[in-house]
């Protein structure tokens, strides 16, 4: 793997991980907005690094014996899917979201499960930053060594 295809997986991966970010920050500060719905990010791979799609991929190159193909990895954020817990209903009849029976649905989010998750794509987001500043310092002492 080069120098730039780990560059490239590291900064689809900061994308992904920022997305996610604001997601989550979007469900924490929506807490106690009515009917609002929460949000859960989808990611997946961009290839499929599991054995058995490493076999297959093997399977094409026959003569190529003993050689493992590249597999460029990464995620991507593919989608947004809405929670389908329902949140608790309150009777407050003068309320402008409040149904025919004077109910509102209050959000569903659950500030300590968002909390987690955005904890878990900030740390996701730190590794992916870390491994695109390893990679420039290695591409710049390179460079260096090229000049000697």
């Amino acid at each position: 793997m080069s120098l730039m295809e780990t560059m490239s997986i590291g900064q689809k991966s900061l994308q992904a991980h920022g997305a996610r970010l604001k997601i989550h920050a979007k469900n924490i500060a929506n807490l106690d907005t009515p009917n609002y719905v929460r949000k859960i990010p989808v990611l997946q791979a961009t290839d499929d690094i599991s054995f058995h799609g490493l076999l297959n991929s093997m399977k094409e190159d026959v003569f190529g014996v003993g050689t493992i193909p590249f597999q460029q990895g990464g995620v991507r954020l593919t989608g947004v899917v809405e929670d389908p817990t329902l949140g608790e209903r309150i009777y407050k009849p003068g309320h402008p979201d409040a149904d025919a029976n004077g109910y509102i649905r209050t959000s569903n989010v659950n500030p300590i499960v968002d909390m987690a998750d955005a904890n878990i794509a900030q740390r996701a987001y730190e590794a992916n930053l870390a491994v695109i500043t390893i990679t420039k310092s290695m591409a710049q002492r390179a460079v260096e060594i090229g000049r000697q």
